[in-house]
């Protein structure tokens, strides 16, 4: 049997979500992106799909224009299998992301070349520790007061980490502002540096994205405020911690096993072109 495709969220759940569910690390971005449709973050020309085979789903797909394919961690055969059924169904797909397998499997046999990648690496807490040296300033929740402010820094964000662009990111960090996910770090009652959580989904949450003002970076604000906002997580019943850091940043990565972030696995993601 093929692909089953639909725009209908609760359909594709259905099918998708608790075999999502079997491995909610590693499938932490689908799960996160399933709430985001359900909540209606993302509505416009949707694909979910899923494969079944007797009777069982064994691997499932999703794209939220103007993002990305997302994949999750599944049997590279039915990777290129989903790739064939959507050049046939002249889908437009501007690019792929998910665990480098699984993704690099779909760009080999999707009919456009690669244009561009980006390389990252999924990380989860061990034991949280504690940065030294430990810098000045306080963390604290974002508030309606600060959405312009942070609508600011995740666009920069975006543009920094070459990532497709909301239309219109107020709803979006009103939202999680509302759910108290978005951290500030403050230095003299000046923020400096932002992360955000993601409330938890089957016990996992996942920071991200962590963000430092320009003019404040290289004193460990960004360290801090992570470290603040993991414990929060953890606080708000998290058992497992992630985060995604650039492979092309040593820096990030070095610093987020300083305070005790262990690699899972790598990820990509595959501009078309």
């Amino acid at each position: 049997m093929g692909w089953t495709f639909t725009s209908n969220v609760e359909v594709y759940a259905g099918a998708a979500e608790p075999w999502l569910l079997r491995d909610p690390v590693r499938n932490t971005v689908p799960l996160t992106v399933l709430r985001g449709i359900r909540s209606g973050v993302w509505g416009d020309d949707l694909l979910l799909g899923w494969l079944e085979q007797d009777g069982e789903t064994v691997a499932a797909a999703c794209q939220t224009p103007p993002r990305p394919l997302l994949l999750p961690v599944m049997p590279t055969e039915t990777v290129r299998d989903l790739a064939t059924e959507l050049i046939d169904s002249e889908r437009p797909i501007p690019g792929v992301s998910g665990p480098l397998p699984q993704a690099e499997a779909f760009a080999g046999a999707w009919w456009l070349p690669e244009a561009e990648r980006r390389s990252e690496r999924l990380y989860r807490l061990g034991s949280l520790v504690r940065p030294r040296p430990f810098p000045e300033g306080a963390s604290r929740t974002a508030v309606a007061a600060d959405v312009d402010r942070l609508v600011r820094w995740y666009g920069d964000f975006q543009i920094e980490a070459g990532s497709v662009a909301y239309d219109n990111l107020t709803p979006l960090v009103a939202s999680r502002v509302s759910r108290e996910e978005l951290v500030l770090w403050e230095v003299e009652g000046r923020p400096v540096a932002f992360a955000a959580v993601t409330s938890p989904i089957a016990g996992v949450s996942r920071i991200g994205p962590v963000y430092t003002s320009p003019e404040f970076r290289r004193k460990g604000y960004g360290t801090a405020v992570t470290h603040a906002v993991t414990a929060r997580a953890q606080a708000g019943g998290a058992t497992e911690v992630l985060l995604f850091t650039d492979l092309s940043n040593p820096t990030s990565n070095a610093i987020y096993q300083a305070i005790g972030y262990r690699p899972v696995a790598d990820y990509v993601s595959i501009r078309f072109g």
